[in-house]
């Protein structure tokens, strides 16, 4: 993944995160900064990054969705379905990369969405398998196998919808 591709994908998982109320608006300028140093470009992404962390708050509604748009990329609605899926895609995609141990994925899928998240229940499933291995007949190995196989069928559908062509203007 090039740099820019790396940078849409992450300022994507930013924004879905921060529709869900995961991170703050200062996370979003962070990310909005990053991505304009690795070479993406619009005009609402420059003022995006040019807020100050006690702008953000008031700013990043209003411009995060113009940024995303101007670049391809997709902005969710606050609290929406597809947010929450691309959320969880986000978190799942944190495990393939290296970053998140499977038990600590399941924990958070369960505690990000409970068991109301079809595209991820079967996570929350497997957290609870988790706190029942002393009663069971499965490893923590096992589980730890088929979180990684769901987080890897979670994070295989494309989180950056295009690619960003150039946008800048």
């Amino acid at each position: 993944m090039t740099s820019a591709a790396s940078a849409a994908s992450t300022l994507q998982d930013h924004a879905a995160f921060w529709s869900m109320g995961e991170i703050r608006a200062g996370g979003i300028v962070d990310a909005a900064c990053d991505a304009l140093v690795a070479g993406l470009d619009s005009p609402a992404l420059r003022m995006l990054a040019a807020c100050t962390r006690s702008e953000a708050d008031y700013e990043v509604p209003e411009l995060l969705p113009r940024a995303l748009g101007e670049l391809g990329l997709t902005f969710h609605p606050l609290a929406s379905e597809a947010g929450r899926e691309a959320a969880a895609r986000a978190v799942a995609a944190r495990l393939v990369a290296g970053e998140l141990p499977p038990r600590e994925l399941a924990s958070r899928i369960h505690e990000l969405f409970g068991h109301t998240l079809p595209l991820a229940k079967r996570l929350a499933e497997l957290d609870d398998e988790y706190d029942l291995l002393e009663y069971g007949d499965r490893t923590a190995e096992e589980v730890d196998a088929e979180v990684t196989a769901e987080a890897h069928r979670l994070a295989a559908h494309p989180r950056v919808r295009t690619a960003p062509g150039d946008a800048s203007g």
